[in-house]
Parts: structure tokens; C-alpha cells; sequence
């Protein structure tokens, strides 16, 4: 569905300028712990492992509400669940601000995941009705690069904010960035440029086949572990395990650990659209891409882990750099969910997809909590350089799950492009420039 030629441009930028808004919001509440997790330690007085509790309910939360969420957007529009999500990360904020306590502080940053899980697929309703069929894929891509301005304004201004005023003043002003984007919401966004009325929600009845169609194709399977693979290495160090990595492992001061984290997320902004192009050039070479960038991932970490002491300045530039690359890889995984399953199942096979880097990152997060808490010398108030290289290593299990699941599923993918041919039926695949590539069946497009 796409707006119609008569909505006027400027309109249509006001629209989703503000509901981007809202998307950066969003992404500043989501990565606002990931550069105060030391501060959260001793403020919590929490080890490691109970330190990893926020982030697990913060993930936990997001990855289990994204296809109740599509349902709620099909009936309330995006306007709506643009403000509740809002509103929800506010509250998050506010009692994240005044917690003392650690059971509080949980609750808090669910509220947080909750409003977080209703914002990106709101967003991207919006531009599937107020921007033509042939921009809307730039828009897409657009959305989710300039969104990661979130990430930026949760680091270094952050820390700067937290170190200068402390936590409640650091926390409540975040919450009031975030009333001022729902405030923005009210005024200046509406679901669709002619007003048409919401469809009604979809019944349990028809929900479960469409969810059943879209994981029995392994198109969407290879979608999910591609997903899987790419995203959880940069998302745990930004989210949570980097800052105290830099930190406490290799010795930096904050400042520099925002930095990098700061580094990280513009690099991101950068290699986005790359990988967009290239996936459009060519679009059966999508999964040499994701080994890729998983192998460079963990050729990355292998030589930051084992260099002898703390690794120097430049390296751990590299590895920040490296990372970056992963958010965007990831939504390779979306690619696969869009040309392997019809329109009608597309939210589901997205959510579907959605959830595998998140439930890695949920794995990631809480073993390198329990593995710092273990290999963290009897006596010392904080994991050592030792410690951390132990609990990354966790990463490799988790790569070769991976890479062997989406060889696996790539493999399948083909076999059912083939199965499905009747042999020589063309499938459209997207192609350089907005245009589209007709292959063979047989040929495979993974």
C-alpha cells in the first residue's frame, strides 16, 4: 500500500520527520544503559550476572512483543502505538531515574523494551503510506541509519550528563527528550494522508496458518539465523558489555569508551546504505555477505582477545569499526523474510525474523555476566582484562550455531526455489537501482 500522488511532499517529510523522531527516542532510551552500566553497578551494588538482568528484560520484552505488536498495529495505526510506546519509555526513564532498588530498576527497563518493541515497525507503517512504492524503499533504509542518532545521543552527551549532574538529573532529563517526541507524535502525526480508517485486527484464527506458512519456509528461517548471526556481537557491546569492557578490561577513561561507542554508531550510519546497494546489485550473493561479516566479526575479536595486555588505541578503533557493520548486515535478514514470503504474511515472517538476533543477543548478554562473575579474581570489586577475554569468547559458540544453521537454511531455500519452479517460473528478486533482477527458480536467490 503507498500514498497517493496527490499528498504533498512537504506533508509527507513533516509526517515521517517526526515519527523518525520518535524512532531516535526510542533508540536513545534502548542504548542509554549500554554507557552507564558501571554507574548502574555500583549505584544497584549488583554483580555482573545481576547487572545483565536489565538487559535481558529490556531484550526479552522487545523480541517477545514484535508480532503481538504488527497485530496491534493492523487495528490501532501507527499514530497510537507511536504514543503508548512512547509514554511507556517515559515512565521506564522516570523510574529508572528515582530506583534504588535493583527489583525497580528491572521493571524499569521493561517498560522501556515495551514502548521500544511499538516504535521502529510504527515508523515503517508510516512510510508505507505516505511515500510512493519507488521511494519507499530509501525511506526504509533512511529510517533505520538516521535512527541510530539515538545511539549517539546516549553516549557522550550521557555520560557527560551523568558524570556533571548525577543519576536522577542524567535520567529524568531523558525522560523529558522523550515526553517531547510523544508530544511531537500528537501534533504532527496521522496514520495516513487521507485519513482512511484502520483495518480491523486480525482473528487467532487467521493469525496462526499465515504463522505457520511464513516459519515453514525455510526463505524465513534462513531470514531469522542470518539475523541471528550478524546482529548479536555489536548489539550486546553497544547495549550493555562494551562500555564496561573499554572500561574496566583495557583501561579507558569514559570520555574515550563513549567515544568509541560514539565512533561505532557513525560507522553504522555510514556502511548502511553500502550494504543496501549491494544486496540490490546483487541479490544471490546475499548470505557471502553475512559469512562475510561474520567472519571479519570474529577474525576482529580473536585479535583483540588474545593480544598481549590491553590492546592499543588503534585496534580497538578497528574492532568499534568492525561492529558497526553488524546492525546493518542484519537486516539482510529482512531481505530474505521480503523475497521469500507473498505480502500477505510479511509482517509475520519479519517478526518472525526479528526475534532470532535478539534472543542471541538475550544468550550473549547474560553468559558474559555469568562468566565474569566466575572468572573474576575472589576479592576483586571488578572483572579484569582476564576476565572479559573469558567471557567473550562465549561469541564463537554462538557464530558457529549460526553459520551453520544459515548454510543449512540457505541450502533448503534453494532446494525449495527449485521444488517450487515447476522449473522454470522467473522469480523477481530486488536489483540494482530500484529495479529487479528476474532469475530462475532452480538458480537459488540466497
Amino acid at each position: 500500500m503507498s500514498a497517493a500522488p496527490t499528498v504533498s511532499r512537504r506533508s509527507a517529510l513533516l509526517v515521517w520527520g517526526v515519527a523518525l523522531a520518535a524512532y531516535v527516542a526510542a533508540v536513545f532510551h534502548r542504548s542509554s544503559l549500554g554507557v552507564t552500566g558501571v554507574d548502574a553497578a555500583d549505584r544497584f551494588h549488583i554483580n555482573a550476572s545481576a547487572l545483565a538482568t536489565f538487559s535481558v528484560a529490556q531484550l526479552a520484552v522487545y523480541a517477545a512483543m514484535q508480532i503481538p505488536v504488527g497485530m496491534l498495529l493492523d487495528r490501532f495505526g501507527s499514530r497510537r502505538l507511536l504514543v503508548v510506546g512512547g509514554v511507556l519509555m517515559v515512565a521506564g526513564q522516570l523510574c529508572f531515574a528515582l530506583a534504588t532498588d535493583v527489583r525497580l530498576a528491572v521493571v524499569a527497563r521493561i517498560l522501556v523494551g515495551l514502548g521500544d518493541a511499538m516504535t521502529f515497525i510504527s515508523v515503517l507503517r508510516i512510510v508505507t503510506f505516505w511515500f510512493p512504492g519507488r521511494t519507499n524503499p530509501l525511506v526504509v533504509q533512511l529510517t533505520g541509519t538516521l535512527g541510530q542518532l539515538g545511539a549517539i545521543l546516549g553516549a557522550v552527551p550521557l555520560v557527560a550528563l551523568l558524570h556533571h549532574a548525577g543519576w536522577t538529573p542524567a535520567f529524568l532529563v531523558a525522560a523529558a527528550l522523550g515526553a517531547t517526541a510523544v508530544l511531537l507524535v500528537l501534533v504532527a502525526v496521522r496514520d495516513t494522508p487521507h485519513r482512511e480508517t484502520a483495518p480491523g485486527s486480525p482473528r487467532p484464527a487467521t493469525v496462526r496458518p499465515v504463522l505457520a506458512a511464513a516459519w515453514a519456509h525455510p526463505g524465513t528461517r534462513l531470514g531469522l539465523w542470518t539475523h541471528f548471526v550478524t546482529q548479536f556481537s555489536g548489539t550486546v557491546f553497544a547495549l550493555l558489555w562494551g562500555y564496561p569492557f573499554l572500561v574496566q578490561g583495557q583501561g579507558l577513561t569514559p570520555t574515550a569508551a563513549a567515544s568509541l561507542l560514539t565512533v561505532m554508531t557513525v560507522a553504522g550510519l555510514l556502511v548502511g546504505p553500502l550494504l543496501a546497494h549491494l544486496c540490490g546489485r546483487h541479490p544471490l550473493r546475499r548470505s557471502v555477505l553475512v559469512f562475510t561479516v561474520v567472519a571479519t566479526t570474529a577474525a576482529a575479536w580473536t585479535v583483540v582477545l588474545a593480544w598481549p595486555g590491553p590492546a592499543p588505541r588503534w585496534l580497538l578503533v578497528v574492532l568499534v569499526l568492525v561492529l558497526a557493520v553488524n546492525g546493518p548486515a542484519s537486516m539482510i535478514g529482512f531481505d530474505y523474510a521480503r523475497t521469500f514470503n507473498p505480502a500477505s504474511r510479511m509482517g509475520s515472517a519479519s517478526g518472525i525474523v526479528n526475534v532470532g538476533g535478539f534472543v542471541a543477543s538475550i544468550i550473549l548478554v547474560l553468559a558474559v555476566g555469568v562468566v565474569l562473575d566466575l572468572a573474576t579474581p575472589s576479592g576483586r570489586g571488578t572483572p579484569d582484562l582476564a576476565a572479559f577475554r573469558w567471557a567473550f569468547a562465549v561469541q564463537y559458540a554462538l557464530w558457529a550455531l549460526g553459520a551453520v544453521q544459515v548454510l543449512r537454511y540457505r541450502n533448503a531455500a534453494r532446494r525449495r526455489l527449485a521444488a517450487d519452479a515447476a522449473s522454470t517460473e522467473p522469480v523477481t528478486l530486488p536489483g540494482a537501482a530500484g529495479g529487479a533482477v528476474a532469475v530462475n527458480r532452480a538458480s537459488g536467490g540466497a
